[in-house]
């Protein structure tokens, strides 16, 4: 046989050989498969019964065929989601075929009603696909019905929110300059990933402590619910004035609170009573030349909790600020950080600095930071920094602030659970607490519980 004969017979049986194995199934749990998206998410808003189509692809990065056991939707044919699995309609199908190096559409549509009452806000749902011994799931997720949506709006006279349904907010909103907005207890907001709140008139929050007014991201699914950096954050602009915020949760932003620049009137640019800022990315709290009076707060698990820069006038009584490394936000910086200057177009301006903390606990775990309390002062600040009555953690001597002789320098505050496994914090104070009794009687007689102080108030926003 000829040479040439050899290489016609050696290529033809390896045509067959492969094309055998192209054919054939493969069946180890090892197989590759995977999906062009984790999530669909349908972000049209409803304002009449209607339906949308979105698709995702599944793909098979084998070099022989893949059988899917079984693609379903969760919810059943009960669902508002309905898909289609390459060509065949149904909430399970069973027996899929996917070709070496290949891949199916599946298409899912979401049907929504606005009237109908019974329908969450958030409608979720996942697609389970099964293929030897494995599991995947594709989440679902659009917007029902129970929400007043805004899509960037500026709000240009006095209005008032209440409760009756949550507010989702696409695209942002704004307060004129002329404007008020008052937010009624028990008001749910919710903020889409490019949805800042932007102030430059009246925000008045009238929370509750058994029904306050709760700002976070619009992702509420289980794997993005507890995230920071879901939406931006509430800004307050040089222009606005007069800000009062009661019993206000404000959860899992890029940033929480920003205020630029001194107020135009006599009263705080923002108040702040009884509020919680918690799971902030960036910065919870940032104060640029601005006036800030805080009570009975917890500032927790941010980038930065406080961060004050180029002067301003602040005032923190029974506040708790507080950081621990967890999953999502790494300890680094100090929990509180104070300044008369910031860079500003490569040239270092300074303004007067004024700040006040009283019966504050500034605490974070142990590792990152030695100093919990960071104050910066260039050239001559004409009024101190003041701590009266404070437990902090800190390795050196705070030169730029002046404490009274009460105040509580690295013992542990004692907090009554912080398990950063499970995301769980809880900073009320164990019954054996250095904070217990160790405050200062003060002009805000309750705590973030609203629990009435006793005559020898405790450091921090919990009353033991």
């Amino acid at each position: 046989m000829t040479f040439v004969k050899y290489v016609s017979l050696f290529c033809l049986v390896a045509a067959l050989a492969f094309s055998c194995r192209k054919d054939s199934f493969i069946t180890s749990s090892q197989a590759n498969l995977s999906t062009n998206v984790d999530t669909l998410k349908y972000d049209t808003v409803f304002t009449s019964a209607g339906s949308i189509t979105q698709s995702f692809k599944i793909f098979n990065n084998n070099n022989q065929k893949l059988r899917l056991s079984q693609v379903k939707l969760s919810g059943g044919a009960t669902s508002a989601f309905k898909i289609n699995v390459d060509g065949t309609a149904s909430a399970e199908v069973d027996n899929i075929e996917i070709n070496a190096n290949d891949s199916i559409y599946v298409f899912v549509q979401v049907n929504v009603d606005p009237t109908a009452g019974n329908l969450p806000f958030l409608i979720q749902d996942s697609i389970l696909i099964s293929y030897n011994g494995n599991q995947r799931f594709v989440q679902l997720q659009a917007y029902g019905q129970n929400a007043i949506f805004l899509n960037g709006v500026t709000i240009k006279e006095n209005i008032s929110w209440n409760k009756n349904l949550p507010y989702v907010i696409l695209g942002g909103i704004l307060i004129d300059s002329n404007a008020t907005l008052t937010i009624q207890q028990g008001t749910r907001v919710y903020l889409h990933a490019n949805a800042p709140f932007l102030v430059n008139g009246t925000l008045i929050v009238n929370g509750a402590k058994q029904d306050s007014v709760v700002f976070s991201s619009d992702r509420l699914d289980p794997d993005y619910k507890d995230l920071p950096a879901g939406w931006p954050g509430i800004f307050f602009s040089s222009s606005s004035k007069d800000n009062r915020l009661t019993h206000t949760f404000i959860k899992n932003a890029y940033q929480g609170i920003i205020a630029q620049d001194l107020s135009t009137d006599a009263n705080p640019k923002v108040t702040l009573s009884q509020c919680v800022v918690d799971n902030i990315y960036d910065v919870g709290v940032l104060g640029i030349n601005t006036n800030i009076y805080a009570d009975n707060c917890l500032i927790s698990n941010c980038g930065s909790n406080i961060l004050l820069e180029l002067g301003g006038d602040y005032r923190f009584i029974n506040c708790t600020v507080a950081s621990y490394n967890n999953f999502y936000i790494t300890h680094q910086t100090p929990v509180l950080q104070a300044s008369n200057a910031a860079m500003q177009n490569g040239v270092i301006l300074t303004q007067p600095l004024k700040a006040f903390f009283q019966n504050c606990i500034f605490w974070g775990d142990n590792g990152n930071v030695d100093d919990e309390i960071a104050i910066n002062i260039q050239n001559n600040n004409p009024f101190p920094v003041n701590f009266d009555h404070v437990l902090y953690k800190g390795k050196n001597d705070i030169t730029n602030g002046i404490f009274d002789s009460q105040s509580i320098k690295n013992m542990d505050p004692q907090f009554d659970s912080i398990d950063v496994s499970h995301n769980y914090y809880d900073f009320h104070l164990k019954n054996n607490s250095p904070a217990i009794d160790a405050g200062v009687t003060t002009s805000f007689p309750r705590d973030l519980d609203d629990k009435l102080r006793d005559a020898k108030p405790d450091i921090g926003c919990y009353e033991y």
